[in-house]
């Protein structure tokens, strides 16, 4: 071997060994660095030496997925638990004397002591607080949960623009690293940035990474819906709402929505709901979305359906049909006279019949408006059962009694359905003279809750009749002509045993029951299901979250080990270049090593 061959191969093993030992340094450096990975030179023989022809990064991809798939999870346990924590806060803590089932026993407590001294003023007026402070409480929870609501919906966009940033900054280095087939140190470390934007994007919905030419990927939702495709990225698109009303719905239907979807925009144009679609399946922005359309719209379902019973509980009266045959057709007649527009009353017709096709029973409220006479009640009822089998009528011949019966019948073929019940519900909407002691003790803001009517948001507006708050005799008296005896408890035990004994049927959309065996009981036993209901929910977050936290923990740890996070330099152990060479290449490494070593000594001695 000629002198200037021997330099040439010291020189190479010098210029391999320095940029070993730089790795080694950079190792040591960011050793504690969230996202650093530990590099490696890839070193080969060459007949004058060896070359360094790139840069390993140390890492176990199958951990890595394996932790977007847990980060995923725990962005969407995480953001539910917060929200579910809070949403108990609202309804108050369990022990204290501040939640709904405290004030509603409250308020039941201020009507017995009133049955025993209807005529004392105090106790009138105790009723009267104890029943501002139950509506109060219901505006409040209502109000709270639509502060959630606006939070969640806050949440996806804030989410919607930090994904934005992650996939534009995923495609930026795609391009950046431009199709390199071989890595070099700021390549790596480019690939250790990307990890860390894909880990972010990660955390707001499930992805899936598919590596590409050239150490470029591609990012695609859980769903199958590109976000990164090589050098291009898509864009994420959200209007946010701001204040939240218990009447903003979100539905597939953009024409329908109030809310706005997340959507997902092509370069070319192009467009995809990706809400609409279910395109994000977990991640933060899957759980303010279910928060914001599902769980808290049910929350606010239940709290509505708690005012509306209480309401409709102590103001209306249930009269059921008479049994009629006309021919072969069977039903009811129910008498509306009550429902006339002099009397200050507002009602709607219950219906039960069986669909004899599927067998299926349906039951539908009506409200019943006799404004503009009993040809309009009929004509509108006939459009809203239209291909039901259902027939309406009204028998008006002499004798005019019969000018006010609806006529409910059906079909006579028993081909297409069968009426089991009608029934009449009228709503008192004076304090007195109502033919007994209905009231409309609570009232949707200044007017009276109709049975039947939209309830959506009740619990917001749901407030103390002002007429009885102005006059509390009438939680006594109910008839002026003749005026209710002093002493007369025939209202106050009707209040409070409505509020108590009575039972009601409570919608299937508040999560308590379902549409084929909806809960019914009392108004209070409706109150602990659904609070009971949302604590258990929340328990049951908070234990997912912390599931998912220790299993992130456990991958965080293992991916650190894999990766060399961890300071590998204590103790005095130097994991050198020179080593790692060793290891690798015992003979030839060796014998380069020796001839740079002692190549160097000549040159210093020169």
């Amino acid at each position: 071997m000629g002198l200037s061959q021997a330099l040439s191969i010291a020189m190479s093993g010098l210029r391999a060994n320095q940029a070993a030992l730089s790795l080694v340094s950079s190792n040591a450096a960011n050793s504690e660095t969230p996202g650093y990975v530990r590099k490696t030179t890839n070193v080969v023989d060459t007949s004058h030496g060896v070359r360094t022809i790139g840069v390993n990064r140390e890492l176990d991809t199958y951990v890595q997925n394996q932790l977007r798939m847990e980060l995923s999870g725990s962005g969407y346990a995480t953001a539910k638990a917060t929200f579910l924590d809070n949403l108990q806060g609202i309804y108050g803590d369990p022990s204290s004397n501040a939640t709904l089932e405290a004030s509603f026993n409250a308020l039941t407590a201020a009507l017995q002591a009133l049955s025993t001294s209807s005529d004392t003023d105090s106790a009138r007026k105790s009723v009267i607080n104890a029943a501002q402070t139950m509506a109060s409480q219901l505006n409040e929870t209502s109000d709270g949960i639509q502060g959630l609501r606006a939070a969640a919906d806050s949440g996806i966009n804030s989410a919607v623009k930090a994904a934005n940033n992650a996939m534009e900054q995923i495609a930026k280095i795609n391009r950046q690293i431009g199709g390199a087939t071989t890595l070099d140190a700021s390549t790596a470390s480019l690939l250790d940035q990307r990890d860390q934007y894909i880990d972010q994007l990660s955390q707001l919905m499930d992805i899936r990474v598919v590596p590409g030419d050239g150490n470029q990927v591609s990012v695609y939702t859980g769903a199958g819906f590109q976000l990164v495709g090589g050098p291009n990225a898509a864009k994420l698109s959200f209007s946010p709402q701001g204040t939240m009303s218990p009447d903003a719905q979100w539905d597939p239907d953009p024409t329908k929505s109030d809310l706005s979807s997340v959507k997902l925009q092509y370069p070319d144009g192009s467009s995809i709901d990706l809400t609409a679609e279910h395109g994000i399946r977990s991640g933060a922005i899957a759980a303010y979305t279910e928060l914001r359309d599902t769980t808290l719209v049910q929350a606010q379902a239940q709290v509505d359906a708690l005012a509306a019973a209480m309401s409709s509980a102590l103001s209306d009266k249930t009269t059921p049909g008479t049994a009629v045959t006309a021919g072969p057709q069977n039903g009811f007649d129910v008498d509306l006279s009550a429902l006339q527009p002099s009397t200050g009353n507002k009602g709607s017709v219950n219906i039960t019949y069986t669909d004899t096709a599927t067998n299926k029973q349906v039951n539908k409220t009506v409200a019943v408006d006799l404004s503009g006479g009993m040809a309009s009640v009929v004509s509108q009822l006939n459009t809203a059962f239209a291909g039901t089998g259902v027939q309406f009528s009204n028998p008006a011949s002499p004798p005019a009694s019969s000018a006010n019966i609806l006529r409910v019948l059906d079909d006579g073929a028993s081909n297409i359905s069968d009426v089991n019940s009608v029934s009449l519900t009228t709503t008192a909407t004076t304090l007195t003279d109502n033919g007994g002691p209905q009231l409309p003790f609570f009232t949707d803001g200044n007017l009276p809750y109709v049975y039947g009517s939209d309830k959506t948001g009740l619990a917001g507006r749901i407030a103390v009749n002002p007429k009885l708050l102005a006059d509390p005799s009438r939680l006594v008296v109910y008839n002026t002509s003749p005026v209710t005896p002093s002493g007369d408890t025939t209202r106050t035990d009707f209040i409070l045993s409505q509020l108590t004994n009575s039972t009601q049927t409570y919608p299937a959309d508040t999560g308590v029951g379902s549409a084929k065996t909806p809960f019914k009981g009392t108004i209070l036993s409706f109150t602990q299901q659904f609070t009971a209901m949302q604590g258990d929910a929340a328990s049951a977050a908070g234990s997912m979250a912390d599931g998912q936290s220790v299993v992130v923990a456990t991958l965080q740890n293992k991916m650190s080990q894999t990766v060399g996070r961890r300071s590998r330099y204590r103790d005095g152990e130097f994991d050198g270049a020179a080593e790692r060479l060793l290891r690798q290449r015992p003979c030839d490494v060796h014998r380069q090593l020796h001839v740079s070593v002692t190549v160097a000594g000549i040159l210093r001695f020169l």
